[in-house]
């Protein structure tokens, strides 16, 4: 190999390619009572706390992050399960949307508004009254959380994670 093929095969490695994809964590919390969060779009639709995932940052540090940023809820990464990986074929034609399902066994605090150009409220939902009005991102987080829960099914690609033993 020559130093130009090494060099090119360097730049090659390290420069990214042009954007094409986006990656988010969608974080599913429950209260004691086994009520999940969700929060009602200034839309009127009701979603889940999540967002992207910044550079350098793993999906647990993401999901904690987020629901800081979103519910001013505090949660260590450790305590944070990544359920599966969604792929989005729905609601973009232009991107890629790819959703990492995340549930958080421990959190401290009560939830409340931290961006209300956005979220009117947040509010604790029994997983079995679900609103009709549910984000179609969220509603596949919950299917990731729960298999068998009744939101409207969409075209997304499920990629559960398979648990190790050791």
């Amino acid at each position: 190999m020559t130093t130009a093929d090494h060099a090119a095969t360097a730049r090659r490695n390290t420069e990214p390619p042009t954007a094409g994809a986006s990656f988010g964590a969608g974080v599913v919390v429950t209260d004691g009572d086994g009520r999940i969060l969700l929060g009602l779009d200034r839309s009127g639709v009701w979603e889940l706390p999540g967002g992207k995932v910044e550079p350098g940052e793993s999906v647990e540090e993401a999901a904690v992050r987020e629901l800081a940023e979103e519910t001013t809820l505090v949660a260590d990464a450790s305590d944070v399960e990544v359920l599966g990986l969604l792929l989005d074929t729905v609601t973009s034609t232009r991107l890629t949307r790819m959703t990492a399902a995340t549930a958080v066994r421990n959190f401290r605090g009560e939830p409340a508004v931290a961006e209300p150009e956005k979220i009117e409220r947040w509010a604790w939902t029994d997983p079995d009254d679900l609103p009709e009005a549910l984000f179609l991102p969220s509603a596949q987080v919950l299917r990731m959380w729960r298999p068998g829960i009744a939101v409207p099914d969409a075209p997304f690609h499920r990629y559960s994670l398979g648990r190790l033993s050791g």
